[in-house]
């Protein structure tokens, strides 16, 4: 918590766009019960940073359900977020992905899953 800017702007799909750090603590707090395993490949993580922005892409892997996922391995777990500092602290984190982790939004894979790396 002591990352963020007091004006936090927080973005995640399907939760919306939330202010202040008390949002980071909703959004945590609402998918910590969810999640039994969860971490990120970091040594793989992309930055490109132009101040006051770093854009991070990256993958996760973990358990949810009862079902893993690994980014580059299954079709969930690839993500990219955007950050913009200011006063040396997080005053806006957007996070895209896809989070349906698990893959199980079979209609949504218009394409198939075969023939592709994930």
């Amino acid at each position: 918590m002591k990352l963020f800017h007091p004006e936090l702007q927080f973005y995640f799909p399907k939760f919306g766009i939330g202010r202040g750090p008390n949002t980071f603590l909703q959004f945590v707090s609402s998918i910590s019960g969810q999640i039994e395993a969860f971490g990120h490949r970091m040594e793989t993580f992309l930055y490109v940073a132009r101040d006051p922005y770093v854009v991070v892409e990256g993958t996760t892997m973990g358990k949810i359900e009862g079902k893993e996922w690994e980014g580059g391995k299954t079709p969930g777990g690839r993500f990219a977020n955007v950050f913009e500092i200011r006063d040396n602290l997080i005053k806006r984190c957007h996070i895209y992905l896809d989070p349906d982790y698990t893959s199980e939004d079979e209609p949504r894979f218009r394409w198939g899953r075969e023939g592709r790396e994930w």
